[in-house]
């Protein structure tokens, strides 16, 4: 089935949200209701506002999306269905090339977001502390290769 990147629109929050949600339980067993809450509230309040956000979607349903802010990617979720359907690549590929390099901060104990990242091309910058839950934080660096 065809996927569409384009931009995203206030109609696309139920799905963005639906998205959001089932990979962020899925990937981040270790956060507690309370912050998840917290940020289902701060996504179309505080960061979609801020954000520049591309979502995918497959038959007329948003199934994942990216938000960036300027180069770093601050949020990208794909329904856990369509994992390992290149989705997720289609979107950090869109991020690429509107930006180049790129930055992105993920949990040390989310393997399903390392992995993707790592398959990408991120490597490893620093570690440091999550302040609002106290996790491991790594943050990693995409370096755009010139000959694109």
């Amino acid at each position: 089935m065809e996927s569409i990147i384009r931009e995203y629109r206030a109609e696309d929050l139920n799905d963005l949200l639906s998205a959001w949600e089932s990979a962020s339980r899925l990937a981040h067993p270790f956060l507690t209701d309370e912050f998840l809450e917290q940020e289902r509230d701060n996504i179309p309040n505080l960061y979609l506002p801020n954000a520049e956000t591309w979502v995918i979607e497959q038959g007329g349903q948003v199934i994942g999306f990216i938000a960036l802010l300027g180069n770093e990617v601050g949020a990208i979720f794909v329904q856990p269905e369509f994992h390992g359907t290149g989705a997720g690549k289609a979107l950090m590929d869109k991020a690429q090339e509107l930006r180049g390099d790129l930055e992105v901060e993920v949990f040390k104990e989310n393997t399903i977001g390392q992995e993707f990242y790592a398959r990408y091309g991120f490597q490893p910058l620093k570690e440091s502390v999550h302040e609002p839950t106290g996790n491991q934080i790594i943050r990693l660096k995409f370096t755009a290769s010139e000959s694109n």
